[in-house]
């Protein structure tokens, strides 16, 4: 036993010795036996400053920014339907037409009763006139005159009933024609041809929804509801649909009003966007990624975010100086996105930071720095996400 730990302990500080030492000399930019330090190699990338955008991400719904369904309001064959489904309408265009001829049978009855009673009236005045005349030679009494004069006033209340008659009868065979109330698309039709519609009917004959302009309804945390109002309140609050899985970018929209309270059930405050949606990339029931601007941070420093590492002490970053030696940094993140991230301590707008490499390097390490690869601009890129806490 002896023998062993004596033979194991020679091992170990032959070991720290010639390699321990290696790694030390390595590390700490020393020389050994007059040879030049290893460097070691790393990929750094330079802080800068910028406008940073702040979004809040949510998951929406797209929804008709107008949605009707199209039903009869008189009773009836439906005898023609002039639209195909799924067809683009504009409003005011036929889209069917129902048998107007018991409707319009109605308003000829209604405009010969006018006729008779404008021809009674007539002979009621002159009838009139005569008494009025006979009543100042004393050759009527009063009475009469007063009769006569009652019998041209029900006349003519009763030619005005005759004319509610006849505008109540135009409406009705108004109705038996069908006209698109909004421009949209249609969808599938829900009567065909030759089948009795009812104004009770709670099926409709189609429904048209408008897509041009597009709503998308999304949720944001209850606690974001000041920021948002605050940004609303400045002025136009820009909104961007994203696919599903946040990959694609679909179109570009603003807010257009917020909920007028919170759900207490999930937390979250209701929104609606609306987009141009030209193209018809957007399409009801669809579901959408949303990223709400609710802030741009002015000229704030901003680095990518793989240099920000996690330590026992909090967060940190290796700043490479001029002379290549890696310095150990104690650094605070604000906002994140995207593979850039702010910093609110630590680093400074031209200092470099190790990006790739970190693992190999310690305080005071001589390395070997390569560019990394232009990031994508935070002001087209940026993302809403939680700072980190040491």
């Amino acid at each position: 036993m002896a023998v062993l730990v004596a033979v194991a302990g020679a091992g170990y500080l032959g070991w720290s010795h010639f390699y321990g030492n290696g790694i030390r000399w390595a590390a700490g930019g020393g020389t050994k036996g007059g040879q030049k330090p290893v460097a070691i190699p790393v990929t750094i990338a330079q802080a800068q400053t910028a406008d940073f955008p702040v979004y809040l991400n949510g998951l929406g719904t797209v929804q008709p920014y107008e949605t009707v369904t199209v039903h009869s309001r008189v009773d009836g064959e439906l005898t023609k339907v002039a639209f195909k489904q799924g067809q683009m309408v504009s409003e005011g265009e036929l889209l069917a037409q129902i048998d107007p001829r018991p409707y319009q049978a109605a308003l000829d009855q209604a405009l010969a009763k006018k006729a008779q009673d404008e021809a009674n009236l007539k002979n009621a005045q002159l009838n009139l006139k005569r008494y009025t005349t006979l009543n100042k030679e004393e050759f009527s009494t009063r009475q009469q005159l007063d009769t006569q004069q009652a019998s041209v006033d029900q006349i003519n209340a009763q030619i005005k009933g005759d004319q509610a008659a006849i505008d109540n009868a135009q409406t009705q065979v108004g109705y038996t024609t069908i006209r698109s109330p909004l421009s949209g698309r249609t969808g599938f039709r829900f009567i065909d041809p030759g089948n009795i519609v009812h104004a009770a009917d709670t099926t409709g004959i189609v429904t048209i929804v408008k897509l041009q302009p597009i709503s998308v309804v999304f949720t944001a945390p209850e606690d974001d509801v000041p920021q948002i109002n605050k940004a609303l309140a400045a002025g136009t609050v820009p909104v961007t649909a994203l696919s599903s899985d946040g990959s694609k970018t679909l179109s570009q929209g603003h807010l257009a009003l917020v909920d007028n309270k919170v759900d207490q059930a999930s937390g979250t405050i209701s929104m609606k966007a609306t987009f141009e949606n030209k193209d018809n990339v957007l399409w009801p029931g669809l579901s959408v990624s949303t990223r709400l601007l609710v802030e741009t941070l002015k000229h704030v420093t901003v680095m990518p975010e793989d240099a920000v590492q996690h330590g026992p002490s909090g967060l940190y970053a290796f700043v490479v100086g001029n002379d290549n030696k890696a310095e150990m940094r104690s650094i605070k993140i604000g906002q994140e996105d995207n593979g850039q991230a702010v910093v609110l301590q630590g680093v400074s707008p031209g200092e470099k930071v190790v990006t790739a490499g970190q693992y190999r390097v310690q305080q005071g390490a001589l390395v070997e720095p390569s560019q990394a690869n232009p990031a994508s601009k935070p002001e087209n890129t940026a993302q809403n996400t939680p700072a980190k806490v040491p």
